[in-house]
C-alpha cells in the first residue's frame, strides 16, 4: 500500500504552491470616474454585505444546532433575590427619627421667623471690570451717534430754510409786469432773516 501523507506534508505543499487572495473585482478595471465607477462599487458593496450576513447567519445556526455550546439561558439557576434588607439598612430604620439639620447645623424644623437669615456672597462674576468698561464705550458711542444725527438734521433743516430763502429772494427780484422788483415781498423775506439772525 501507498504511504499516507502526513498533516504537515500537506502543509508545506499547499503553502507553497498558495497565492495571496487579492479579493474580487466587479465590473471592468478601467472605468472612467462617474456614474458607471459608483454603481459598480455600489453593487460590490452590496455582495459583500450579503456575503458577511450569510457568514454569521450560518455562525448562529451552527450554535443553535450543536449541542456542546450552551446559552445564557441555559446556565445554572441563581437563587432569587432576599427580601431581607441590609444591615446597615435596617440599623438606619430601628433608629429614633431625628429632625434633618441644613448646611449651617440649624435645625429644619424651627420656622423662618426664628431661624437666622442666612446671607450669601454675591457670585463673583467673570470680568466685571471689563464689562463695565465694554458699557461705557458702548453709551459713549451710542453719545457720539446722537449727537451726529442731531447735527445732521440741523444742517438738513438749515440747507431747507436757505433754500427756500434763496427761491422766495429770486421770485422777489424778478421783475412785475413792467419790469419793476416786488418790494412787498422781498421786504417779507428780509424780515424773516432779519428775525433768524437776531433770534440766534
Amino acid at each position: 500500500m501507498a504511504s499516507k501523507k502526513t498533516h504537515e506534508d500537506t502543509n508545506e505543499t499547499s503553502s507553497i504552491s498558495k497565492k495571496p487572495r487579492k479579493g474580487f473585482s466587479v465590473g471592468p478595471a478601467n472605468l472612467p470616474d462617474g456614474t458607471h465607477l459608483r454603481k459598480v462599487q455600489k453593487i460590490k458593496k452590496d455582495l459583500i454585505h450579503k456575503a458577511k450576513l450569510k457568514r454569521s447567519y450560518a455562525k448562529l445556526k451552527e450554535r443553535e444546532l450543536d449541542p456542546k455550546t450552551t446559552t445564557y439561558a441555559e446556565g445554572p439557576p441563581e437563587e432569587p433575590a432576599s427580601l431581607e434588607l441590609h444591615p446597615a439598612r435596617q440599623a438606619m430604620l430601628d433608629a429614633p427619627e431625628e429632625p434633618p439639620q441644613d448646611a449651617m447645623g440649624s435645625n429644619s424644623g424651627i420656622s423662618g421667623d426664628q431661624a437666622r437669615p442666612r446671607f450669601r456672597k454675591p457670585k463673583p462674576i467673570p470680568f466685571r471690570k471689563e464689562a463695565r468698561e465694554a458699557q461705557k464705550r458702548n453709551e459713549e458711542a451710542q453719545a457720539r451717534q446722537e449727537a451726529y444725527e442731531e447735527a445732521s438734521r440741523q444742517r438738513q433743516q438749515k440747507l431747507k430754510e436757505r433754500e427756500k430763502f434763496r427761491k422766495a429772494m429770486a421770485k422777489a427780484r424778478t421783475g412785475g409786469r413792467n419790469g419793476q422788483r416786488k418790494l412787498g415781498r422781498e421786504s417779507q423775506v428780509l424780515l424773516e432773516k432779519v428775525k433768524r439772525v437776531l433770534s440766534e
